[in-house]
Order: C-alpha cells, then structure tokens, then sequence
C-alpha cells in the first residue's frame, strides 16, 4: 500500500509504500479515529498480537492511512468499518505532528488527522487487526496511562492528551 508524504503543512510531496516510508521515517499523512458511546465512554481497541508494530498495546477505535486520491474522512470511515465493524458519523476534532521510534527500527512520523464520533451499537471487530476492544472513562484511561503507560500505543500516548484538550474547549464554548 502506498502513503501519501506530505510537509509540515500536510500539503502532497509524493507517494511510497508504507514499509519504506516507516523504515525511511519519512512524514506521511495519517488519521486517528476516537469513538465515544453517548455516556462519553471513549471506545479502546487492544492491536491484534500479529501487527507488525506495537502488538497487545491499547490505542484509540482505530488508525490508518488515506490511500493516494482518498478523501481523509472517507478513508477514517472505510477504516473504522473493515477494523471495528460499525459506521457511525465522524466529525474532524483536529490534526497534529509526531514522531514515534520503535524498537524494529521502524518510525511513525505522521501528520495525522483527527476524527471523533458517537456510536452505541454492535461491535463487530476484524480478529487479524483487534485483539479486544472496550469502552472506558476518559478519567479511567488518564490516571491508567499515567500508571501504566507501557500498556498504550506511542500514537495515543500523544493524542490522548490533546483530544482531552480538544473537548474541554469544545464543551467550554457550547
């Protein structure tokens, strides 16, 4: 599959294929997806044991890349139905720049895209990509994090925060 490589203002610089750009720790384009049941439980998935970064570790609903010529936002929808089995309406929250080493020598170095949404229904995930999935407090995975946070991907670890940001100013101006 190839990447969308963009600059630091997300603007196209090319394409190459995802293992190369990961080796090469070239910035790519990328979205996060955080879901939310209507209590304002946020939906956790536990990565299947065969990914090829950051298995067993608890991240956000799900996380991708947009293919060359794919919309973000249909992209982050295509991605939550194949990983999670659900659509649901997502609304863009934000986007950010980070840089993540792991220990296969390979980076994540995103422009990532940031999409939010509600959903109360069946959950249907794909066993090649989620372990295990669940619905927690947004307090309960903060203070989790802060005790445990081996147990969270490199990505969430640095999103979480900001989406934490990203609401409260959300809620303070509604």
């Amino acid at each position: 599959m190839d990447v969308i490589l963009v600059d630091e203002n997300d603007v196209p610089t090319g394409t190459m294929e995802k293992m190369e750009v990961h080796e090469k720790a070239l910035l790519h384009r990328a979205f996060s997806v955080f879901i939310f049941n209507s209590n304002g439980e946020m939906l956790l998935q536990q990565r299947a044991a065969s990914k090829y970064h950051s298995p067993l570790l608890w991240t956000n609903t799900c996380c991708s890349h947009p293919a060359p010529g794919q919309d973000i936002i249909d992209a982050a929808a295509k991605r939550l139905k194949e990983e999670m089995g659900f659509t649901t309406q997502l609304e863009k929250a934000f986007e950010f720049i980070y840089k993540a080493p792991f220990d296969n020598g390979l980076t994540e170095y995103e422009y990532d895209h940031v999409f939010t949404g509600v959903y109360d229904g069946i959950i249907i995930p794909d066993v090649d990509e989620v372990n295990w999935y669940q619905y927690e407090s947004t307090e309960s995975i903060q203070s989790d994090l802060q005790q445990h946070p081996e147990k969270y991907s490199e990505w969430f670890k640095i999103a979480f925060p900001r989406l934490q940001a990203y609401l409260a100013q959300r809620n303070t101006a509604s």
